[in-house]
This record gives structure tokens, sequence and C-alpha cells, in this order.
């Protein structure tokens, strides 16, 4: 049946008072959501439009202005391998990178000595103690090449584990160093939950398969696991500091606490052997004030084309998700 007031086409009734006023609201209804899934695909093509543009160029630009192979230097020179910011597995610090300069730069033959400038507050200790044995290992390789690690503001943690590897360590009298110490950190919302009346659900095949959920309660069991991890890796630091350092290290109760000293400090206790700058060891101590950078570096048309590829990335996703919630379909 057909309300009395609603024609058969399904729009209201000529006899309705309020007939106008329905149609022209779905009327303006209609065109809205029309214009809005018309601005989405607009959006969407044109961002895929650019993607396609910004790849072309890429290529294109590389192609033209890329050798195909790096030229060695030929002269006499110091060579210069940056650590700047957090060590890790991903970034410019990572170990890959790393070694590959410190390789490059030990197998020049120009090369009077190597720097390794560390302005960083540690990070990953396996990264770090990669690049630690790889120094130790082109010192065996080169020991006629002297390695010395220059600090800026900052050589902490994962950056000293580092830096003990070379011969010898210059620093400013207010850098900060050492930090001799592994920590793991998490968090617990055990009561937050409660109070908020939610039931954390989980199910596992092993019994310590939760190990450090946030919203478990501590297990001393495996709280004393973690704590015996963290004491054997420690004892590794302690280590490698002891045999980089030798008997310059003039140990306090503290030195291994995980706290850091100024660069001053750092001197009076062994942590570090004096001050210098890259360019006053490369003139004083190498005898080369020719300073060549080996640390491989990402061009900045490669990070140009990586934040606009997660820029667009997002935008797109974005766009698809609106779209798509008309249909009744939603991205989460």
């Amino acid at each position: 049946m057909t309300d009395a007031n609603e024609s058969s086409s399904g729009l209201p009734s000529a006899r309705d008072p309020q007939w106008e006023r329905s149609v022209l609201e779905k009327l303006v209804l209609a065109t809205l959501a029309e214009q809005r899934a018309t601005r989405r695909w607009r959006i969407f093509f044109r961002l895929a439009t650019l993607a396609v543009v910004v790849w072309a160029v890429s290529a294109g630009i590389r192609n033209a202005h890329m050798p195909t192979t790096l030229e060695s230097p030929t002269t006499e020179h110091t060579a210069l391998v940056t650590i700047e910011g957090e060590i890790d597995s991903n970034g410019r610090n990572s170990a890959d990178r790393l070694i590959e300069a410190l390789d490059d730069a030990f197998d020049n033959k120009f090369a009077k000595g190597v720097i390794v400038m560390i302005n960083s507050p540690g990070g990953s200790p396996v990264q770090a103690g990669m690049v630690a044995d790889e120094i130790k290992r082109l010192r065996g390789l080169h020991p006629d090449k002297p390695v010395h690690v220059v600090v800026q503001e900052m050589c902490a943690s994962g950056g000293y584990y580092i830096a003990v590897a070379a011969q010898n360590i210059y620093v400013d009298k207010a850098s900060l160093v050492g930090s001799i110490g592994v920590i793991m950190d998490s968090f617990g919302a055990v009561e937050l939950l409660k109070k908020l009346g939610v039931e954390r659900r989980v199910y596992t095949a092993g019994a310590n398969k939760d190990f450090l959920d946030p919203f478990a309660p501590v297990n001393d069991v495996q709280r004393a696991h973690i704590q015996s991890i963290l004491d054997t890796v420690h004892q590794q630091f302690i280590g490698v500091v002891r045999e980089g350092r030798g008997n310059r290290l003039k140990e306090t109760p503290e030195m291994f606490s995980g706290l850091v000293w100024n660069g001053a400090q750092a001197v009076e206790l062994g942590l570090a052997d004096g001050y210098g700058t890259v360019n006053s060891v490369a003139r004083e101590v190498f005898k080369a004030e020719d300073v060549i950078d080996y640390t491989v570096q990402e061009s900045p048309f490669d990070r140009i084309t990586k934040r606009l590829g997660a820029e667009m990335g997002t935008a797109i996703g974005q766009v698809l998700a609106r779209t798509s919630a008309g249909s009744g379909l939603s991205w989460r």
C-alpha cells in the first residue's frame, strides 16, 4: 500500500503541505553525497598521478646523474665516519651502513687514519656490538692505520660501546659520556583496566608466551628471567669497556651504574683520553687536514620521495576509507 501522503514513485504527494520542502531536502542531500564522492575520487586520481610522476622523475635523475662507481680519494686525507642519532637496524646508523663506510675508509691506502665521530644516546646493543666488532677486526687487518673517536654532544650507552673499540676517545669538556648500563622498559595497566571495567582476554600455548604483557600482573619468575638477561648483557658491556680502555680506566663503584659524566670528568676517570675535534685530530694527530666523509648517506631526493610516498599512502588510505564507508565498509 502507498501512504496517502506519498506517491507511488516514493516522492511526497502533492497533497502533503510539506512536500516541496521534503523534495528539496532529498535533492540537496543527494547532490552533496555525489559531490563528496566525486571529490574523493578526484583526490585519489591526483595522488596516483603524482606518484607516477615522482617515480618517473626519480628514475630519470638517478639514471642521468648517479655514477655507476664511486671514485676513491687519491690524495692523503683523514677518513671520517659519522654516527649521529639513535643506533638501530633500519636507520642511517644501522650496522650495515656503518660497516660499509668503515670498510671503505680502512681500505683506502691514502687515508692516514680514521675518525669515528659520535653524537648518539645509544640504541640497539646488537647493532652497536656488530660495529664495535668490525672496528676491532679492521684494526687487526690494518695495524698501521689508527682509528680514533671524536665525541660531540653525547656518546652514551651503545655509542660508548662502539667508542671503546677505537684506540683513543676525544671529547669536549661539556660532552656527555658513559651510561654503561642496560635498560628494558614497559608499563603496567592492570589496575586501570579494573577501574574501567575492562577484562583482558589472552590465550597462549606456553606458560610464558604472554611474557611482559602490560595488561597482566607481574610474574616473579618472568621478572627474574628478564633481570638475568639484563645482567648478562650488562656484564658483556662492562667487559668490552675494560678490554678497550685497559689500565687507563680508573674504576669507581658508580662507573658501571648507568650514570653519565661530562667530558672533563670522563678524561679524569679514563673513559676518554683528551680533548679534541674532528679537525684538530685530523690536523694534529693524523697530520692530514683534508677530511673526507665516508659515511653512507641517503640523497636528499631519496628522503623527499620516501616522505612523499608515506604521506601519499596515508592520504590514499583515508580517501579509500571514506569512499568505502558509503557502502557499509570501514577500514580501522
